[in-house]
């Protein structure tokens, strides 16, 4: 049996300068899924219906639903406007099953977590979004894992940040999506001026 290839991540890190808020995931699912070329690409992952729905009151904002794929350019520009950066947990995975769930992951590299929050002066929170993201920047930064909809807090270079865990945006995670919202909502309010 030939030893499972090592996959390296294929998105850049996308940080605002003066963001506020860096939301990890675990790592990309496979290309063949994706239908754009940026986080959160498969168009069954409700990550920007959820986003869409919290800042502007409807989950298709950022969907353009007749391509089967989500309005980059709108999506980038709130995004660098509000001041969320993304990357995920990983830089170098195994796909032990071929698949992007978490438990079918091998971290075979840990993003420098520590280097992106650097390029990113004014934040003071990081959210991930999923089991395998929150363990493993948990054990980076010797921080307790937060409990789902729930932030610890840690210490990095006499800093104090919020590790936030939020719900899976994935299908596979057993909540419905206006559920998984309202956890997202509460965790911008405490970062973000909300519309009412």
């Amino acid at each position: 049996m030939s030893e499972i290839p090592v996959e390296r991540h294929p998105l850049q890190p996308f940080l605002p300068a003066k963001g506020r808020l860096l939301m990890l995931g675990s790592f990309p699912p496979p290309k063949a899924r994706w239908c754009m070329d940026f986080y959160y690409p498969n168009f069954t992952n409700d990550m920007w219906r959820i986003v869409g729905l919290v800042f502007f009151g409807d989950a298709l904002h950022f969907v353009d639903t007749a391509r089967r794929t989500y309005r980059l350019p709108q999506l980038k520009a709130f995004l660098q406007a509000t001041g969320i950066g993304l990357y995920d947990t990983a830089t170098a995975v195994r796909r032990l099953q071929g698949t992007a769930a978490d438990k079918d992951l091998e971290v075979v590299e840990a993003t420098d977590v520590a280097a992106l929050l650097a390029a990113m002066p004014a934040c003071r929170a990081i959210v991930t979004t999923g089991e395998k993201a929150t363990l493993t920047l948990a054990d980076a930064f010797h921080a307790v894992p937060p409990r789902v909809g729930t932030y610890t807090t840690f210490s990095l270079r006499g800093d104090t940040f919020r590790l936030y865990r939020m719900p899976s945006s994935s299908r596979a995670y057993p909540m419905r999506l206006e559920r998984k919202a309202a956890a997202y909502r509460a965790m911008f309010a405490d970062l973000f001026a909300l519309p009412s």
